[in-house]
């Protein structure tokens, strides 16, 4: 039996332990030491994750590299992981982003400058912060590996802790005298939103439980319960199953966010560092659209498609509500944590479309709204430190100061438009493309997004980079080495996956295929097909319209 994935887990959470057991940061060389024992703890993790997706053999099992612990045994409770096409994807995503934010997080929890000497703030707030991160990531990847369903709902609930402290307690310094207490509610109603959300799902959880065991499959294991549910060996029952669906989607839209249950995210990514709001949007979120695909569609396929029109209109309306809202936004953060909310639009109508079209472009949209998002969110955070200010209209002509920043500000903000030729388009095409075939109205209304996402990405550069230098800019330094450093990987990644996706979509679509067997959907039949003896004419020129049958 392979360790692998344990040891993926296990080298961030051990990395989080080390880094808050360092010595006080008192020091400036304490702290730098602390950060580089951090970056070494993600870069390992990193060199794993990748170790991890170069052993998945899409031509495999659905879940490869497995490993099975007894943990609870009177309940049937194991420390079981293994790791489908989607897992390893978004695992690595994960361990990409996570050395990227703490390079890009490098300042962002010195103490400041009046912090009184012994005070919390001055000793040991580095390590808090590092050890926070490594924590969070740690949870995500044990998320994305698991494969017990309790063991599952544990460290889904379990990253709320470290992310309710990287909000409310290492907040963006650029908010204004209001600023703790704007922290404090924002990281509060977090908790309380996400908190909610995983107090329903453990209802669901017990509720599949004991099902499960009246019928002689008392287990939480997932290749167990689905595999019962595909063979009729567990019958959940019309209305139990759409009560059990409700309960662990509900969780999961909360997580995403979907609306109208996104109210938390603006003011979490307003409040909180850019390395912050880049681990809540482009990581932690991304475990809720993940697990509708393994949890919702693998163990209540009835009731997922049941419920998949309604779950549509949401989604339409997430996407269309939040672009319209980032439109208007005057505030740099939220207005990319509104455009978040749309995108995540974009990745649930792709999900519940159920075509094998949408449901890739779902996962690829996972990714590459990662990695666009974490380069238009950090550079974002880089202007703001240097101007103090997060409003839009207190910048003007950046583009002629700092040239390099606004360049991949640029780039950051077409990607999120989903310009050709960058990472985004591929996936949401793709979205768009497999929402089409099976529901036209809806694949046609939202595409309206792409338009209303130009105006956004578009002003929001027009207003901030162009035009007069405004006096208080004029000063305004370049991109350093340190964050050419972070951004460098992401653009490269966003160019490099815009022009050749291929690697994702062989690793993401055998689990794409399975899933949409689990809930028993094919991809609709084109309209018009060309069959294979009326497609040519002998002279093997194409037949005209008239002749084909």
């Amino acid at each position: 039996m392979s360790v692998l994935l344990t040891a993926t887990c296990a080298v961030p959470a051990v990395g989080a332990v080390v880094t808050a057991a360092l010595p006080a940061g008192s020091t400036e060389a304490r702290r730098r030491n602390t950060k580089i024992v951090a970056l070494v703890f993600s870069a390992a993790t990193l060199a794993l994750a990748v170790a991890v997706a170069a052993r998945f053999d899409p031509d495999g099992a659905r879940y490869q590299l497995t490993e099975s612990y007894s943990w609870i045994r009177s309940f049937g409770i194991t420390f079981a992981l293994g790791v489908d096409g989607i897992g390893a994807v978004l695992a690595l995503l994960t361990a990409v982003l996570v050395p990227v934010v703490l390079l890009a997080s490098w300042h962002d929890a010195d103490p400041a400058a009046a912090a009184p000497e012994g005070s919390f703030e001055n000793r040991r707030r580095t390590q808090a912060f590092f050890a926070l991160v490594l924590a969070v990531e740690a949870m995500v990847i044990v998320s994305f590996y698991a494969t017990d369903v309790f063991l599952f709902y544990v460290f889904f609930e379990a990253m709320l802790i470290p992310m309710y402290f990287l909000i409310g307690g290492f907040g963006d310094r650029a908010g204004g005298p209001e600023s703790a207490r704007q922290r404090s509610y924002a990281a509060v109603k977090f908790l309380l939103y996400n908190l909610l959300g995983g107090l329903v799902m453990l209802a669901a959880v017990i509720g599949l439980y004991v099902i499960a065991q009246d019928q002689g499959l008392g287990t939480f294991d997932l290749q167990t319960l689905t595999s019962a549910v595909a063979d009729g060996r567990l019958q959940l029952g019309g209305t139990a199953e759409k009560a059990l669906f409700l309960g662990f989607f509900f969780a999961f839209a909360v997580k995403a966010p979907l609306w109208p249950l996104h109210t938390w995210l603006p003011n979490a990514m307003g409040e909180a560092t850019a390395g912050t709001a880049v681990l809540i949007t482009a990581v932690v979120d991304k475990v809720g659209t993940f697990a509708m695909l393994r949890f919702c569609l693998g163990l209540f396929p009835d009731a997922s498609k049941t419920f998949a029109p309604a779950i549509l209109v949401l989604s339409l309306v997430g996407i269309v509500y939040g672009a319209l809202l980032a439109i208007g936004q005057k505030d740099i953060k939220r207005l990319v944590a509104y455009a978040s909310i749309s995108h995540f639009g974009f990745i649930i109508m792709g999900i519940f479309a159920m075509t094998s079209q949408g449901q890739s472009g779902a996962t690829l949209y996972m990714v590459n709204h990662g990695i666009s998002t974490a380069a238009w969110m950090l550079v974002a955070g880089f202007l703001i430190s240097r101007r103090g200010s997060r409003l839009i209209a207190d910048y003007g002509g950046v583009q002629k100061v700092a040239p390099v920043l606004a360049g991949t500000f640029l780039i950051g903000g077409l990607a999120t438009l989903s310009l050709p030729g960058l990472a985004p388009f591929v996936s949401e095409f793709l979205v768009l493309v497999g929402t089409f075939s099976r529901y036209p109205a809806v694949g046609i209304v939202a595409t309206f997004g792409i338009v209303l996402a130009a105006l956004y990405a578009l002003l929001l550069y027009q207003r901030t980079m162009t035009g007069p230098v405004k006096e208080e800019v004029r000063g305004m330094e370049d991109l350093k080495v340190r964050e050419l450093a972070v951004v460098a990987p992401l653009v490269a990644l966003t160019v490099l996956l815009g022009v050749y996706p291929k690697p994702l979509t062989d690793l993401v679509n055998p689990s794409v295929n399975a899933t949409l067997s689990q809930v028993h959907q094919t991809d609709p039949a084109p309209a018009h097909p060309v069959s294979a003896d009326h497609g040519t004419a002998q002279d093997g020129t194409a037949r005209s319209g008239g002749e084909h049958k």
